[in-house]
């Protein structure tokens, strides 16, 4: 089963259940998923609905800062339970020594030498990566191996 198929399954549980929040929040989701295939004339793979998710939570990330810096507690609340759903879709993360393991593999087979071929690593490891691991840590990773 394809993950947008598992997002309209629990959908439709969610409205058979009666729950109005986890429907609205995986409406959103639904939303976001199909915009970017009309922007884009793409039916969007497993990997794709990934990195609309973490697109979603970074967004609802920053929105709680915000909506607790204006002690706007409510919504900051409605953002967490958003974020808890949107987190039942991402893959496990992986441990750091997985991460490592990952880092090593890619750069033996780009065969990358130095910091100009960190594109060509991160490349591969968003692929590799994605939804498992924060970026931001791997390219930190990625840049003290090939650096050091």
């Amino acid at each position: 089963m394809s993950l947008k198929q598992k997002i309209t399954g629990d959908m439709q549980a969610a409205m058979r259940a009666g729950d109005g929040r986890r429907r609205d929040a995986i409406r959103l989701l639904q939303a976001a998923i199909k915009q970017r295939e009309v922007d884009n004339r793409i039916d969007l793979d497993d990997i794709a609905v990934i990195v609309v998710i973490e697109k979603m939570l970074k967004q609802r990330r920053d929105s709680i800062i915000q909506y607790e810096a204006a002690k706007r507690l409510d919504l900051a609340d409605i953002e967490k339970y958003e974020i808890d759903i949107l987190q039942t879709y991402m893959p496990q993360v992986l441990s750091d020594i997985e991460i490592n393991k990952e880092i090593v593999e890619a750069i033996a087979s780009t065969r990358a030498q130095g910091q100009q071929d960190i594109g060509k690593v991160m490349t591969i490891l968003k692929v590799t990566l994605a939804g498992r691991a924060d970026m931001g840590k791997v390219s930190a990773l990625l840049k003290t191996k090939l650096l050091t």
